[in-house]
Order: structure tokens, then C-alpha cells, then sequence
């Protein structure tokens, strides 16, 4: 089982959707890195999901879960990029899929190490 990673203890990490990093140069790549996570409403997460759903509108319960996943997510690959060297990571993509039929969902974000100056 993968350690629990606090995302205020992340040392900064600067993180881009694009290839590059504004106002910086990228002097080395260090790979691929990634943080996952698979997240479960539980039955009361599930009986609420359902009672908003009925009702309509914003169902909470999957909002909830959503972001706190793509949060750890994302704080495990920083941490996977701080422990290879690097201080930045570009082209990142999130994911998010169900897994099975219950209430699993899987998280990935993942891009690419780099060395900025």
C-alpha cells in the first residue's frame, strides 16, 4: 500500500497543462511521473448520491469525491517528480474512470519530469 501524501508537505512543484513553463527555460527531463488513486463513495455517499439525483441538481456526494481524487492525484505525482529531481512537471493530463460496477472510481494524473530555470 502506497503512503498517504499530505500535499502541504509537497516542497513546490510548479505544474503545467502545456509543454512548457512561462518565464522558465527546461534544461533536463527526468521521465514520466504519475500519482493514482481509486476512491470509494461507501453506502452513505451512494444514499445521498441517490436522494440528490431524485431530486435534481448538483449531486455533492460525486463532487466531493471528484476533487479530493484528482487532489491526491495530483499531490502523489508531484511527489513522484520531487523524488526523481525534478521541479516541475508539463503536459499534464488527468483522468478519471468507474471502476467495475459499484462505486470505484479510479484517478490518474500524469505528464512529464522536467529541470526548469
Amino acid at each position: 500500500m502506497s503512503e498517504q501524501i499530505n500535499p502541504n508537505k509537497v516542497p513546490t512543484v510548479i505544474v503545467s497543462t502545456t509543454a512548457i513553463v512561462p518565464g522558465y527555460r527546461i534544461t533536463a527531463y527526468r521521465g514520466i511521473v504519475y500519482g493514482c488513486t481509486v476512491r470509494s463513495r461507501g453506502m452513505g455517499g451512494e444514499w445521498l448520491a441517490g436522494c440528490q439525483t431524485t431530486c435534481g441538481g448538483e449531486v455533492t456526494a460525486y463532487t466531493t469525491t471528484t476533487i479530493e481524487s484528482r487532489e491526491e492525484a495530483v499531490a502523489r505525482m508531484m511527489e513522484h517528480a520531487r523524488r526523481i529531481g525534478a521541479n516541475a512537471i508539463v503536459g499534464v493530463r488527468i483522468d478519471s474512470d468507474q471502476l467495475g460496477q459499484g462505486a470505484n472510481y479510479a484517478t490518474i494524473a500524469y505528464g512529464t519530469a522536467v529541470v526548469i530555470e
